[in-house]
């Protein structure tokens, strides 16, 4: 025979299966599952930890933000020592969908043949040195690497040269359209330095500073002619907008000095203003959660 169900002292049924759960058993289970809430400290170090990850992703595939270190691209770009320098978002998807054309500002990878027009300079100290990585990956600092940024003058299979009477820099014959030089105070076209044809090899650009009395590029980096050309699969993505500072804030013109360029496809001039968007999204959603944390969820 089963044994009698004994009553509780308060008169419950203690050993009955399934008995409904008091509303004081219940406050005290929410109370304990409050407890057990991670620790401010630790949300945010998992939340920072997640939007540097995106960061880094996003940056890596889509886009990146440079810092403009020199004064080679006055006054298109902005970049001097100890200045408020301009940092720019770098388009790295472009040229999956499209050919480089003339008139593009583009970030390369420096070729061997070319010298450094910009050291980074990085501390000795481990840990200054990685903090001096991180910042660079979201353009607060240089990048430790051979990067520069340049006009495309011409392309693989034209010839380039300077000048005609004009003192403009030629291609196939044709003189050029360029009302993004800078003239450095005391010089003028007349300053522009003549260098002899030089037809581009296929697969090659040739690139130039805006501020042409001030740049060292093609006509230069490598000793010049064919040599100073940059492979395009050294070309990491067309500088598309000045992100910082604020003053700054505009986008890149890319007049075509040969010609005037065709619009992009819709679509495509949308891929810069997106991938600004996934950049920003980690830093506004760890805002948003900090917010909660500290005065609780929003509602709506």
């Amino acid at each position: 025979m089963a044994d009698p169900v004994r009553p509780s002292a308060d008169g419950g049924d203690q050993d009955r299966p399934g008995a409904a759960e008091s509303p004081a058993d219940s406050a005290a289970q929410h109370q304990g599952e409050a407890k057990k809430k991670p620790p401010l400290w630790r949300e945010l170090l998992v939340l920072a930890a997640t939007a540097l990850v995106l960061t880094f992703l996003i940056q890596t595939f889509l886009a990146r933000v440079y810092v403009i270190p020199s004064q080679s691209m006055e006054q298109t770009l902005h970049g001097c020592p100890d200045c408020s320098n301009d940092r720019v978002l770098v388009d790295k998807l472009v040229y999956d969908f499209s050919e480089i054309e003339p008139g593009e500002v583009v970030v390369f990878r420096g070729p061997d043949a070319w010298g450094n027009d910009f050291v980074s300079q990085r501390s000795d100290n481990p840990v200054v040195h990685g903090l001096q990585t991180v910042l660079s990956l979201v353009g607060l600092a240089p990048p430790d690497e051979r990067d520069f940024v340049k006009r495309v003058i011409a392309v693989g299979g034209q010839t380039v040269e300077c000048c005609d009477e004009q003192h403009r820099v030629k291609v196939d014959g044709k003189p050029l359209d360029e009302p993004y030089i800078y003239w450095q105070p005391g010089t003028s076209p007349a300053d522009h330095e003549p260098f002899a044809p030089v037809k581009v090899p296929e697969g090659h650009l040739w690139v130039m500073g805006d501020n042409r009395t001030n740049s060292t590029d093609s006509r230069k980096q490598g000793g010049g002619g064919e040599a100073g050309t940059v492979p395009e699969e050294n070309v990491i993505g067309k500088a598309r907008v000045i992100v910082l500072p604020p003053s700054r804030w505009q986008g890149i013109g890319d007049h075509n000095p040969q010609a005037v360029a065709m619009g992009a496809p819709a679509w495509q001039g949308a891929v810069p203003a997106g991938a600004g968007v996934l950049a920003a999204w980690p830093v506004l959603f760890l805002g948003r959660r900090l917010r909660e944390r500290l005065t609780g969820p929003s509602r709506t």
